[in-house]
């Protein structure tokens, strides 16, 4: 059953500050996603000072567990940046008046950043692994 006097919009505008109010959102994941790449390669230098004093089978995971991340951190990087440059060709693109295209642009744009954001969600599933890791060591210990 439809509601007679409900109009459904088919198409969706927008105009030069639709890509511009995702530069914000961008620019605070892509330093978020730096200062977790500091902090891998902090962790880096500690665990193969760390493996070169004991060859034990929690560090070598945990550096294999480590490798995981940085290469999902980088895609994350990657998509990230990909996104803030389409959304700026989107601009662009509406600058020069070619305001279909840019749509599709700034649609791609969306992809990208969502991509980023679910690679973000399984390097953190990754992360909390090591962290078990981790604790399993300490563990073992008692």
């Amino acid at each position: 059953m439809q509601c007679p006097n409900v109009e459904i919009p088919i198409e969706m505008e927008i105009d030069l500050t639709t890509p511009a109010l995702l530069f914000s959102a961008i620019s605070l994941i892509m330093l978020a996603y730096t200062n977790r790449f500091l902090s891998y390669a902090q962790l880096v230098r500690t665990l193969k000072d760390q493996y070169r004093e004991n060859h034990s089978a929690v560090t070598a995971a945990q550096i294999s567990n480590l490798r995981k991340r940085l290469y999902l951190t980088r895609a994350m990087q990657v998509t990230g940046i990909g996104s803030l440059l389409l959304c700026v060709v989107s601009m662009f693109l509406m600058y020069i008046q070619f305001y279909l295209i840019s749509v599709y642009v700034f649609g791609l744009a969306l992809v990208l950043l969502i991509l980023s954001l679910a690679i973000s969600v399984r390097e953190i599933y990754i992360s909390i692994k090591a962290l078990e890791l981790h604790l399993s060591d300490i563990e073992e210990e008692k």
